[in-house]
């Protein structure tokens, strides 16, 4: 009885073991592995490049689901079989309801084969050998909705930042299967996103440029590029002394790339610095790579919710323009804005707190996004939900001052007046000039000692939260021109783009000129966030609203820039992009002018050269600038 007694225990504690084993499993297993299949397929383009494509598809084949796509260049991973994304799709309630979510990463990047070209040039009239993005889109489309079993037949595209281009790309010549495009914070031009501002070089993308510049040829599941490292924490002084661009070549083996073409197998490092550094003007090359220009080719078959952040350092030009060029060109198009008060991409993250940088906008903004708008917009018109507008507005925008949601039947509302204010003397903003003989306000602008863009000096990848600090550290400094208002006595509502009409002169031929408008907060605002900087205090906050550079020789043309003449009064326009904020009572409405903003752009050597990306030590020189007092800022208000 003894023997079996200890057997029945020794059985008895297996039994346990390998059940509690079972339900640990069970715990850990996510609901992407409990719901979901994947498959991993390498899908032939129409030249006979493959590229690898991710297909997670609901476990339930009872009914049938749409498809929806990322194409990414930041890989479809984690590879190999077993292995699962633990969250898919858009959002969780979408990955929840059941789709077939698709996920492939885009030519040359990654698992799929392939020469990768930064941001490759659309072909609008393509030969019958000839790939470009828009083609490789269609061909998996195609692809997917004749391989993948369930599908309804409806596909749908999604993407944020560098995917978001890619969702853009896929309305162009669309696939009769796509039904619905969501850009998000989507990438436009180059010339005018991410990497410059304007004409101005973003050094403190610097370390960004391998990431999509090194060259690879054949299909990896590892890292091939590495980040230049740098020596310091100190990032404004880490550029500083490093002086002028060009000697950032030693990061990039600038010497051995051949620019030429892409395909030359004899490159070494990257190939997009030396794009960079050999085309610093807005000339066909840039011109080729930008989407913007291209949305006369979005048919009406596909509805496009455009999605974007206030105050997002990456991609606010891209967006914005992408829906406006989709409104121009397509007056059938169902096009719809949804701007919120987010940087780069936050509108996909599940915090119930919304802040950007020491900012505090409200809790629950990005939560309600994902349920009530993007999940909404994609049921519409990739199942048939809802009623036959799909029940959004044409614009669902954020007002950063009152810290509220707004719809609009159009973007910017139609009941928007422009208003010059002026830049007056003694400081002063306001609706008139100060009918006074106009005056000219100088400041010397050394080329040592560069206006920083933050009071932060760690070194970041690429900065954000810039976008809504603190800028007192800038006012007070002598190379910053300041023009305030007078207390407001009501609320005055931004919505729209703004256009700095700067009447400036320097000594100098070169100068760039940076604008930002400036919600100036009454001296007893109160604390409301905990990730307030604990040097900082609300009261009298200078947040950032909205800032813009001009590099100065591109003031008349971006693909012929001009020296300025020494002396000279010149006019100089900036265009800053929209807003939708309020300037509450008992605010200030604050304007700062400088030509420094380091290490966000580099820095102008202020004589003119041809190439600033090969300019010598020898051409920096300090510089006096000169702003006049009847330069304006013409305003989009709404009534």
């Amino acid at each position: 009885m003894k023997k079996y007694f200890i057997l029945s225990i020794f059985v008895f504690l297996i039994f346990t073991s390998c059940k509690t084993s079972t339900e640990k499993k069970q715990q850990k297993e996510t609901f992407v592995e409990k719901n979901y299949t994947k498959q991993e397929v390498d899908i032939t383009m129409r030249d006979g490049t493959k590229l690898h494509t991710t297909i997670y598809s609901p476990k339930d084949k009872s009914k049938t689901y749409p498809i929806l796509m990322q194409r990414t260049p930041y890989s479809s991973r984690p590879y190999g079989e077993g292995k699962m994304k633990t969250k898919i799709g858009p959002n969780i309630h979408l990955m929840k309801e059941g789709n077939i979510v698709v996920y492939q990463d885009v030519r040359g990047r990654w698992m799929s084969e392939g020469v990768y070209d930064n941001m490759r040039a659309y072909i609008p009239n393509k030969k019958v050998d000839q790939s470009d993005e828009v083609s490789d889109t269609y061909d998996t489309i195609d692809w997917l909705v004749k391989n993948v079993e369930n599908n309804n037949g409806n596909v749908g595209t999604w993407g944020i930042s560098y995917p978001g281009h890619y969702a853009t790309v896929s309305a162009i010549d669309a696939h009769p299967a796509l039904k619905a495009a969501s850009p998000q914070a989507c990438i436009g031009d180059f010339f005018f996103d991410d990497f410059h501002h304007n004409g101005a070089f973003l050094l403190s993308y610097f370390r960004a440029i391998s990431l999509f510049g090194t060259y690879k040829d054949t299909p990896t599941d590892s890292a091939w590029y590495s980040f230049p490292k740098m020596n310091s924490q100190d990032q404004y002084q880490f550029f500083l002394d490093k002086g002028p661009l060009k000697n950032l070549n030693e990061y990039f083996q600038y010497d051995k790339l051949d620019v030429k073409t892409t395909e030359n197998k004899d490159r070494i490092d990257d190939f997009f610095w030396k794009e960079i550094v050999e085309h610093p003007n807005y000339d066909s090359i840039w011109k080729s790579k930008g989407i913007i220009q291209h949305m006369n080719k979005v048919p009406s078959t596909v509805a496009t919710m455009i999605v974007g952040g206030w105050f997002d350092a990456e991609d606010l030009y891209g967006p914005l323009e992408t829906y406006k060029g989709i409104e121009k060109h397509g007056k059938n198009n169902y096009n719809t804005l949804v701007f919120g008060p987010w940087d780069h991409g936050k509108w996909a993250r599940n915090n119930v707190k919304n802040t950007v940088g020491n900012y505090y906008f409200g809790d629950s903004i990005s939560l309600k996004f994902q349920k009530n708008i993007e999940t909404k917009f994609f049921n519409h018109f990739l199942k048939g939900k809802g009623d036959k507008n799909s029940g959004l507005p044409e614009a669902y925008v954020f007002d950063s001052g009152k810290k509220e949601w707004k719809s609009y039947d159009s973007w910017p509302p139609k009941n928007v007046v422009k208003e010059n204010w002026f830049l007056n003397r003694n400081q002063g903003l306001a609706k008139k000039h100060d009918g006074k003989l106009t005056r000219e306000i100088n400041f010397i602008s050394d080329i040592k000692r560069p206006v920083p863009y933050s009071e932060d000096i760690k070194t970041v990848f690429t900065p954000r939260k810039y976008m809504t600090d603190d800028q007192r550290f800038a006012a007070r400094r002598p190379d910053v021109l300041v023009f305030e208002t007078d207390i407001l006595t009501e609320n005055l509502t931004l919505a729209g783009d703004i256009l700095a009409k700067l009447k400036v002169a320097t000594t100098g031929s070169a100068a760039d000129w940076i604008v930002k408008v400036i919600d100036v907060h009454p001296s007893d605002t109160k604390e409301n966030n905990d990730k307030l900087q604990d040097h900082l205090k609300m009261s009298n906050y200078h947040l950032m609203v909205r800032s813009e550079v001009l590099r100065g020789r591109f003031r008349n043309s971006f693909e012929k820039p001009e020296p300025f003449t020494p002396n000279k009064k010149t006019a100089v326009n900036i265009k800053l992009q929209d807003v939708f904020h309020t300037f509450k009572k008992g605010h200030k409405v604050q304007i700062q002018v400088q030509s420094t903003w380091f290490p966000l752009i580099d820095l102008n050597p202020q004589t003119y050269v041809d190439n600033i990306y090969k300019a010598e030590e020898k051409d920096f020189k300090t510089q006096t600038h000169t702003v006049f007092t009847d330069s304006s800022i013409e305003f989009s208000v709404l009534k």
